[in-house]
């Protein structure tokens, strides 16, 4: 592998890690999505879904980090596009009373 690949998948998985666990809002795309990210095997996988609040746009993917590799793997869509969600979401800070 690469070294531009090494990057940029680690660069995916501090995005991925920089989601909370459980549900959080995102935008994307101008738009607010709902997204739920569990870990797995003590961090080392992930699933992350992201759904569109108010439309019908998702966002899937698994990613699984071994000894030698990191694996991402998109769910029925294609890896740009989940490429695309990790590189322009951005956190909406909640505001508590």
């Amino acid at each position: 592998m690469s070294r531009i690949l090494i990057k940029i998948q680690t660069m995916l998985i501090d995005k991925i890690q920089k989601l909370p666990l459980g549900f959080s809002v995102v935008e994307y795309n101008n738009k607010k999505y709902g997204v739920t990210r569990t870990d797995y095997n003590s961090g080392k996988s992930s699933k992350v879904y992201a759904e569109e609040l108010g439309g019908v746009d998702f966002i899937s993917l698994n990613i699984y980090i071994t000894n030698k590799k990191e694996n991402l793997k998109p769910c029925e869509m294609p890896e740009q596009r989940v490429i695309h969600f990790l590189n322009n979401f951005k956190s909406i800070k909640s505001h508590k009373p």
